[in-house]
């Protein structure tokens, strides 16, 4: 078990989580970060920055609209 004494900081610019989503949960996200980004205000180019980035590294807009939720989620 670790305690407090051996946390260590995630450093700037270090992957700090490895994340596997299924297609639907991929969708999901791509979707959140994208109303997200419509709700970020002017004020916030720092988070509209780190949204972009997490967007650049899932696949492009056509591959996610390709993505048929009813059929990944049974229905």
């Amino acid at each position: 078990m670790s305690t407090p004494e051996d946390f260590q900081p995630i450093q700037p610019g270090e992957t700090a989580y490895e994340l596997h989503m299924t297609a639907a949960e991929l969708k999901i996200v791509h979707t959140a970060l994208h109303s997200m980004l419509d709700g970020v205000g002017h004020d916030e180019a720092d988070v509209h920055g780190v949204v972009k980035s997490v967007l650049a590294k899932l696949p492009d807009e056509h591959s996610i609209r390709a993505i048929d939720l009813n059929r990944e989620l049974g229905r």
